[in-house]
C-alpha cells in the first residue's frame, strides 16, 4: 500500500523547491570551499563566463582561481551530485523491489560486486581482460552480486528482512575478500595504496571526461522507473495483489535488477563503493512525500545529490589538509541510522506479536 504524506506536511512543489534550493546551495558550498577559498560571487562568475553569458562585465579573478572553479572543483561537486542522486534512486527502488526497508546497494553486497569488477580490471595483467571497460566490469559483478543475494534470501522460504540482510553480508563479505586478495597478489606497487583508497569511496581526481556516463545512465535510469512508478507502487502490496492487477512480477524484478546492476556499476566505477546513502535518504524522503513512487523517486534524487555533495566537502575539509574517503564519512552517519531502523522494525514486530 503506498503510504501518503503525513498530515501538515509541506506540499509535494514547495518540497521540490526546498530540495532544488538546497541543490544549488550545496554546489555553491562545494566550489567556494577548499585549501583555496573562492568568493561564491566569483564561483559564479568563473561558470556565467564559460557558459557564454556577459556577466559580469569586467572579471576580475585570477587564472588560478578559474582553473580551480573550472577544472578542479566543479566536476567533482557534479560527480557527487551525480553519485548521490543514483545511489538514492537505485536504494528507494531496491525498498519496493524487496519490500525490504534495509535494502541499500552496499548493505547487499551489490556495491560490493560493482568493486571487484572494476578491481579485478584495474588490477588485472590479461591483456583480454584489461581492455574491457571498467564500468562494462562493475556493472558485470553488480549483477552477480545481486542474482547471487536474491537467490540466497529466497532459497528454502520466503524473502524475509533477516535473510535478505544475511545474505547480502555473506555475499558483501565473500566479495570484498576477493578485492582485498585481487589487491595483494596485483603487480602494481605504488598504485595498491590508490586503488585501496578508491575502494573506501572518494571523489578525487575526477576530470569532465568522468562525467558523460554516469549523468547519462542516470538520467536514462530514472525516466525509466518514473514511466515503472506504478508497478513499483503495486509491488508495496505484495506479489499476489500485483499479480492481481496485472503485473508480470518475476519479468518485471528481473528487468529492475538488471537496469539497478548497470546504475550501481556506472556509479562505483566512478566513484567506487559509496554506502548508506541509498539506505538513509529513501526513508528521509519518504516522511515528507509519502511512499507514491511518482513523487518519491525525483525527491530522492534531489536529496540524495545534496546529501553527497555536503558530504564531500566534509570529506575535503574536516581533517584538512589531509582528505578523508566520503565513503568513511557515510558509513560513520549510516551505521547508527541502520541500528536505529532495526530496532525500529523489531519493536514493531513485538507490538504485532504481542
Amino acid at each position: 500500500m503506498v503510504t501518503p504524506p503525513r498530515p501538515g506536511r509541506p506540499g509535494y512543489p514547495l518540497v521540490i523547491g526546498l530540495l532544488l534550493a538546497a541543490l544549488l546551495l550545496s554546489l555553491t558550498v562545494g566550489l567556494t570551499i577548499g585549501s583555496v577559498t573562492v568568493p561564491p560571487a566569483e564561483v559564479w562568475g568563473v561558470l556565467a563566463r564559460r557558459l557564454g553569458a556577459p556577466w559580469p562585465a569586467d572579471p576580475s579573478w585570477s587564472a588560478a582561481h578559474r582553473t580551480i572553479v573550472l577544472d578542479v572543483r566543479a566536476p567533482r561537486a557534479l560527480l557527487a551530485a551525480v553519485v548521490g542522486a543514483g545511489l538514492a534512486v537505485v536504494g528507494t527502488t531496491m525498498q519496493a523491489l524487496v519490500r525490504n526497508p534495509l535494502a541499500d546497494p552496499y548493505l547487499l553486497g551489490i556495491s560490493s560486486g560493482g568493486s571487484l569488477g572494476a578491481v579485478l580490471v584495474i588490477t588485472s595483467s590479461v591483456p583480454l581482460l584489461g581492455a574491457v571497460p571498467l564500468p562494462l566490469a562493475a556493472f558485470a559483478g553488480a549483477l552477480l552480486a545481486m542474482v547471487l543475494v536474491y537467490a540466497a534470501a529466497r532459497s528454502g522460504g520466503r524473502l524475509t528482512t533477516v535473510r535478505l540482510v544475511l545474505a547480502g553480508v555473506a555475499v558483501a563479505s565473500v566479495l570484498s575478500a576477493l578485492t582485498s586478495l585481487a589487491l595483494l597478489t596485483a603487480e602494481r606497487g605504488g598504485q595498491a595504496r590508490e586503488v585501496l583508497s578508491w575502494t573506501l569511496g572518494g571523489l578525487g581526481g575526477v576530470r569532465w571526461d568522468t562525467l558523460p556516463l554516469p549523468a547519462g545512465v542516470l538520467l536514462g535510469a530514472v525516466a525509466v522507473l518514473l514511466l515503472q512508478a506504478r508497478s513499483l507502487n503495486l509491488l508495496l502490496a505484495g506479489d499476489d495483489p500485483a499479480i492481481t492487477m496485472g503485473l508480470d512480477v518475476a519479468r518485471f524484478r528481473a528487468r529492475m535488477f538488471v537496469l539497478l546492476s548497470l546504475v550501481t556499476g556506472v556509479l562505483v566505477a566512478a566513484s567506487g563503493p559509496i554506502g548508506f546513502v541509498g539506505l538513509m535518504v529513501p526513508h528521509a524522503v519518504r516522511l515528507l512525500v509519502g511512499g507514491d513512487h511518482r513523487r518519491v523517486l525525483p525527491a530522492a534524487a534531489l536529496a540524495g545529490a545534496v546529501f553527497l555533495g555536503l558530504a564531500d566537502v566534509a570529506a575535503r575539509t574536516v581533517a584538512a589538509p589531509q582528505e578523508i574517503p566520503v565513503g568513511v564519512l557515510t558509513a560513520l552517519c549510516g551505521g547508527p541510522f541502520f541500528l536505529w531502523l532495526m530496532r525500529r522494525d523489531a519493536r514493531r514486530a513485538e507490538g504485532v506479536l504481542a
